[in-house]
């Protein structure tokens, strides 16, 4: 194409619609019960909308993984108001302003009644051929004299009077390849490529005017008698125009003639319809305004509507998701005391076992069982021993980091882990905690507090020894709990060797002469 040309065209964003349809559209706006089935069926037959709307579909600002292919594929990408906003722009308001002296309006009613014709046409042969993808194929029929309207857009005073000078479609191409060095097809395909139209349209418009060749793409030759079909509706002489598409769909599509009258026949069915959009009269700059002005007030009260209804739910499920995490955590949580489960620690210690084998840091398990539990028990009820429970783990996990976990084992016994904390550190943490406990009634009875002790045992993966899972670390801390109550209770002890030491010495030196 002539480099000038392409020039005014990358100008070009957008095309004018039929007037039926752009007061479709504003009527559309003004339903408070619009849907996107509605829209789409409107959009649907208007080649400009439709390229636009795919157009946008496909642009950086609705950036998706999935490629839009089709349109209704892109009305749901871009949703009810976003369509409704859309359609309500130039399109509309450029097809129904009626101007005087302005004779283009008659040229370019051709062209849209050709495209519509031709999207019913190219769907209908596709359907008698038993083709699949007959929503791509009817948007390429309706799309593919689209460099029509461009032309008539961009250079009018060069290109209405090819409109008006030719006869036939095969007239207006031979004018254009003398007046413009391209076609209207051309064109189309440049617009299509321009605007990141879909490839399988860009190649359909662009090879729409081909002549039949060898190994012919089906869906390439529906579209391309598409116009021959449609021009029985449009040329004067309807009998000499059916024999001239029969001729050709016979020998490039294999129907004859009983076949191609069903296809006629379905076409026939819709035209009412189709007749419909052409019969509105245009209307005042000053109405157009006062319709556009309300459908875009409506446009803009459903969007507010839609924002408060996106609210209302994004509240909603917040609440619920609320509702599932509080859900989640009190199936990893013990009932009574409100510290992590077993379940839960088995969990937690298997994350902080690998955590500390990647990174080389010493973990630290402290088993805790509160001494003579039972006793509390027997002397006092069951709901008494309860609350201890309930207390004792409070003040437990308060004299630990957040980063520690607390866990209830079962029973009265409790285990403590202690991240990046080594064997001698978490000893002397947990004999801290040990010395608080100790001093801090559990509960308060009426013949006074009551105070309880634990025994513990700690182990340490990554310091004295190194354990092959959890288990046999949680096993080390436990056979440490039951030697430091074995050796009198109230303490806390560690595996490592040196410690034991240490208690040996101690309780030598406890010893009686």
């Amino acid at each position: 194409m002539p480099p000038e040309l392409t020039a005014v065209l990358a100008l070009c964003r957008n095309l004018p619609s039929p007037p039926g349809i752009a007061l479709r559209v504003i009527e559309l706006a003004q339903d408070p019960e619009a849907d996107l089935t509605t829209a789409a069926e409107i959009i649907g037959i208007d080649m400009g909308l439709s390229a636009r709307m795919l157009r946008i579909a496909n642009s950086p600002l609705y950036a998706s993984r999935r490629r839009i292919e089709n349109l209704g594929q892109a009305l749901t990408m871009l949703g009810l108001n976003a369509t409704i906003s859309l359609a309500l722009g130039f399109t509309v308001t450029e097809g129904l302003v009626a101007r005087e002296g302005q004779p283009e309006h008659d040229l370019r009613e051709r062209a849209w009644r050709r495209s519509i014709l031709s999207a019913l046409a190219a769907n209908q042969l596709g359907h008698a051929r038993g083709l699949r993808r007959l929503e791509e194929l009817m948007l390429a029929g309706l799309m593919q004299d689209i460099g029509i309207l461009a032309l008539a857009q961009v250079q009018p005073a060069v290109y209405l009077p090819l409109l008006r000078q030719a006869t036939d479609n095969g007239g207006l191409v031979a004018l254009e390849r003398q007046h413009l060095q391209c076609t209207h097809a051309e064109v189309g395909a440049w617009m299509a490529e321009h605007w990141d139209l879909p490839r399988y349209l860009q190649q359909a418009i662009g090879h729409s005017e081909d002549p039949a060749g060898d190994g012919e793409d089906t869906f390439q030759t529906c579209v391309q008698l598409s116009g021959a079909v449609a021009d029985i509706w449009l040329d004067a002489d309807t009998d000499a125009a059916r024999e001239r598409a029969l001729e050709q769909v016979n020998s490039r599509l294999g129907l004859d003639s009983a076949r191609f009258d069903q296809v006629l026949a379905a076409m026939h069915d819709a035209l009412p319809t189709i007749a419909s959009l052409f019969e509105t009269t245009l209307l005042s700059p000053q109405r157009v305004q006062v319709l556009v002005e309300h459908a875009s007030e409506l446009a803009t009260l459903r969007s507010l509507r839609q924002a408060q209804d996106a609210e209302s739910a994004n509240r909603r499920a917040e609440a619920s998701e609320a509702r599932a995490n509080k859900l989640a955590e009190q199936a990893h949580r013990d009932a009574l005391t409100g510290v992590l489960n077993r379940r839960q620690l088995e969990t937690v210690l298997e994350e902080e076992f690998r955590r500390a084998g990647r990174h080389g840091w010493p973990l630290s398990v402290a088993f805790i069982d509160l001494d003579d539990f039972k006793k509390i028990n027997d002397a006092h009820g069951h709901l008494t021993g309860d609350e201890v429970l309930r207390e004792f783990a409070v003040k437990l996990q308060g004299e630990l980091r957040n980063s520690d976990t607390v866990a209830r084992f079962g029973g009265e016994e409790f285990v403590a882990l202690l991240p990046n904390t080594t064997e001698p550190v978490a000893l002397d943490v947990i004999r801290r905690v040990l010395a608080n406990i100790v001093t801090t009634p559990m509960v308060t009875l009426d013949n006074g507090p009551l105070f309880v002790t634990f025994s513990a045992g700690v182990a340490t993966q990554g310091g004295y020894e190194r354990f092959a899972d959890v288990q046999d670390l949680l096993r080390a801390a436990d056979d440490v709990l039951y030697r430091s109550k074995n050796l009198g209770r109230n303490r806390v002890i560690a595996r490592s060797p040196a410690d034991q030491r240490t208690i040996v010495a101690r309780d030598r030196s406890n010893a009686p002469a």
